[in-house]
């Protein structure tokens, strides 16, 4: 059993370094590589054309620091530890469930649906479960020391959208896992939802007014998300706007919150002037901080 385990180990990283270096070196349209690229050069001429901002220089505070999280945390992290370490979990875990007589664990069969039937639900469920995810960060104080990581920001652009501590990805993708692989949903049916899902932060996060009108109350916007990363919050309050791609859930439970446009809002935490400033030290923080 260990052997076979440590072969999907070993086997994983193989096959991740097959895959990024096919995603670098032979471009296509079912691309995450270049994707990424192109929706960030895309979000950062809106932020140079049109910013809401417009005394921001052409590269904010941290810019460069942002573009390294992105692709460490899009491509780099994956192929370091987190691919192998996950495929080897989710053989471990149907093992688990085989021992029970369990092989199958979708509930919910959904291929036989109209394609934007799919897609329409995978989105909602996906964005509803990173909603309550979200508020977890925020609620539980040893995630939250994880999640000041994003909090850190401190000028809003759009790179700041995938600055975030890889232990994130780890608490995001293991309570998504179950439910959405109970409604029949395999990896290749994120492609589209994934990058939907980016612009979305990409332009949440970017140095751009945009509210949608109507649609504020379904879309998160980036004068929404301000609020999110605002440093004074309502007294209390462990934080607004948890909204990922959608509004919809911080309207429907009481969470939203947008007393002005906040375009000059000062964005952080309390005491954000004794956070780390590297890529080394604030993804160490949480467990040096212990230390101390």
């Amino acid at each position: 059993m260990l052997e076979k385990y440590f072969k999907i180990f070993l086997d994983g990283y193989y096959g991740y370094w097959n895959y990024l270096t096919s995603e670098i070196l032979y471009p296509s349209w079912h691309n995450y590589f270049y994707w990424l690229l192109g929706l960030s050069i895309g979000v950062w001429l809106l932020e140079i054309i049109f910013p809401w901002r417009k005394d921001r220089p052409l590269f904010r505070k941290d810019f460069w620091l942002d573009a390294f999280y992105m692709f460490f945390n899009f491509f780099l992290f994956s192929l370091i530890l987190y691919n192998s370490i996950s495929n080897v979990f989710v053989e471990a875990f149907n093992d688990f469930l085989g021992l029970f007589g369990v092989t199958n664990l979708v509930a919910i069969e959904v291929n036989s649906w109209p394609v934007w039937g799919q897609f329409l639900l995978m989105f909602l469920v996906a964005d509803f479960i990173q909603w309550n995810v979200h508020r977890l960060l925020h609620y539980v104080p040893w995630l939250w020391e994880f999640h000041k990581v994003h909090h850190s920001v401190e000028q809003m652009g759009f790179a700041a959208h995938l600055r975030y501590h890889w232990m994130e990805t780890i608490v995001y993708k293991s309570i998504q896992y179950i439910p959405l692989a109970m409604i029949g949903f395999g990896l290749d049916d994120f492609f589209v939802l994934h990058i939907v899902t980016i612009l979305i932060g990409h332009l949440n996060h970017a140095n751009v007014k945009i509210s949608y009108g109507p649609l504020k109350y379904i879309l998160n916007n980036p004068i929404m998300h301000t609020w999110h990363h605002a440093k004074h919050l309502p007294e209390g309050s462990h934080g607004v706007n948890y909204g990922i791609s959608l509004s919809l859930w911080d309207y429907l439970f009481g969470t939203a919150y947008i007393p002005n446009d906040g375009k000059d809002e000062p964005l952080g935490f309390e005491n954000i002037e004794e956070f780390p400033h590297s890529f080394w030290s604030q993804i160490t923080y949480p467990w040096l901080k212990k230390k101390k």
